[in-house]
């Protein structure tokens, strides 16, 4: 079903709602309706689609002189919209007032909320206080009264809100977070991220780009986009959960380095990066992971993750024919397991492309969103040019992978060990002892020392010389659909905002 406008069809899935109109003395004395003596309107607000991924609401004014008739219009629309059953009706959402320019509060009254009312929206809002609220929150709050929980921040709100309701779902199921084979349950509540952070990678990636009401327009209409998530252990500790970048060496440095100067605002990821370039440290590990069997796709293919992706949806069935036929072998899985040791610049898991404005294909092109994998790159030790070519790549259209000293793999699990494993060999699992045995030794300049183990873990820092990873298929939902083909006519629709048809 469709209403048509003089421009456009639009479908019922994209109107946010529809309204009685009332009609001004001033409007009833305009063109057209001056010859009707009580004319009786209605208004359909909807999705206009405008360039690079951007909506915003836009709306058309119907009229009539016959007041049944414009009833039944407005009653059948209506109804119509009833029958929409993914859309939300009731949120809890959390505003972070500090994150990013510190927008939060004011991006969400101003933008945002006066679109959850039209769309009839109900809301439960808590403006956190202080780190971690929202994930304790999370905890306590009667969670199945809502249809999704919304986050308005930066990646690092969305991580919060994240962590609050995995955990809070495993706890309800009597699952332990700490054992790294633990199967977790998925997520059926929604996550909805409205960006108002310095950072917001994870809007680019699921949506297309960073706006409050592109991604309010998301939710309202009930979009769902499922999203793998990493979990981090350490000694059969959990650590961390992450959907973007797990990075090591170059990033998680500039990390580090960054988290120092939160004073020069987003540009400190500049001046940390250009540093950290010039240290050009490296570091010496083993890393061991599992081949991603199940996937259709591989890192090189060109493929890139889009709307409805037909790799996510096969890769997510063949896994599950994979672990039926497995059943609990734990021993099969050590079967499959391939070892590199090395002098690593960088080492990046990433579970989606990790695209911005400023590297528009992002760290992996061909990525995707749910297909139950992670793309682990291995840039080895190379010169500071040669470390510049492969950076300057992820500017422009060249390979980044066709390199001598970068290697791709798309995994399901991979395992790294540092130097510091040497020091404390009852911190690391038998089974890396087993793999990994010992090394980096005698190499000082290596800077395998206490003071660099950090990691890049979706924007945080995280600091272990030795972790476990393992990526979780489809553990969450998004309001998203990730991003969609360039429609052909998106250009061409009008500017103007009201349409009036007899």
């Amino acid at each position: 079903s469709c209403v048509h406008t003089e421009n456009c069809f639009v479908p019922i899935s994209e109107i946010i709602a529809v309204e009685e109109t009332e009609l001004s003395k001033k409007q009833r004395h305009i063109g057209k309706w001056q010859k009707m003596a009580r004319p009786h309107a209605f208004t359909v607000y909807y999705v206009k689609k405008a360039r690079k991924h951007r909506w915003r609401c836009s709306d058309v004014t119907f009229w009539c002189v016959d007041e049944h008739l414009c009833n039944q219009w407005i009653g059948a629309l209506k109804e119509l919209l009833e029958k929409q059953k993914s859309r939300p009706k009731q949120l809890l959402v959390y505003i972070n007032p500090y994150g990013g320019k510190r927008q939060g509060k004011r991006i969400y009254e101003q933008k945002v909320a006066p679109l959850f009312s039209l769309a009839s929206i109900s809301t439960d809002v808590i403006v956190t206080e202080r780190a971690n609220h929202a994930k304790d929150n999370l905890f306590e709050v009667n969670i199945n009264k809502y249809d999704g929980v919304v986050c308005v921040g930066g990646d690092g709100m969305f991580s919060e809100v994240m962590h609050g309701l995995i955990g809070r779902m495993q706890k309800d199921s009597g699952i332990d977070q700490n054992n790294p084979k633990a199967p977790l349950v998925q997520c059926n509540i929604r996550i909805g991220i409205i960006p108002a952070g310095s950072t917001d990678c994870i809007c680019y990636s699921t949506v297309g780009i960073s706006d409050p009401v592109t991604s309010a327009l998301h939710i309202i209409i009930g979009d769902c986009q499922p999203l793998d998530v990493s979990s981090v252990h350490h000694n059969n500790t959990f650590l961390k959960y992450y959907v973007s970048l797990l990075g090591y060496g170059f990033y998680g440095d500039i990390l580090k380095d960054s988290e120092k100067k939160r004073w020069m605002g987003p540009m400190r990821y500049d001046y940390s990066g250009f540093k950290t370039f010039l240290f050009h440290h490296y570091y010496e590990g083993t890393i061991s992971f599992q081949p991603a069997k199940h996937t259709l796709g591989s890192p090189r293919d060109k493929d890139s993750c889009r709307t409805g992706c037909h790799i996510c949806k096969k890769s997510e069935q063949q896994l599950a024919e994979q672990q039926k036929e497995s059943g609990l072998k734990h021993e099969e899985d050590e079967e499959e397991w391939r070892v590199i040791k090395g002098k690593f610049l960088a080492i990046n898991a990433v579970n989606m492309s990790c695209a911005c404005p400023r590297s528009p294909k992002g760290l992996s092109p061909a990525a995707h969103l749910a297909d139950g994998s992670a793309d682990l790159i291995l840039v080895r030790k190379c010169s500071r040019f040669d470390f510049l070519r492969y950076l300057v790549r992820h500017t422009n259209q060249d390979d980044q992978f066709d390199f001598s000293f970068v290697n791709v793999y798309r995994v399901k699990s991979f395992q790294f060990t540092s130097k510091l494993s040497e020091d404390n060999e009852s911190n690391v699992m038998d089974i890396g002892k087993k793999r990994f045995g010992h090394f980096c030794r005698d190499h000082p300049s290596c800077c395998c020392n206490a003071a660099n183990t950090t990691w890049n873990c979706d924007g945080e820092t995280l600091d272990s010389s030795a972790i476990e990873v393992r990526v979780h298929c489809q553990l969450m939902k998004l309001f998203a659909r990730g991003i969609e083909e360039n429609g052909k006519d998106e250009a061409a629709y009008s500017q103007s905002s009201t349409e009036q048809l007899l």
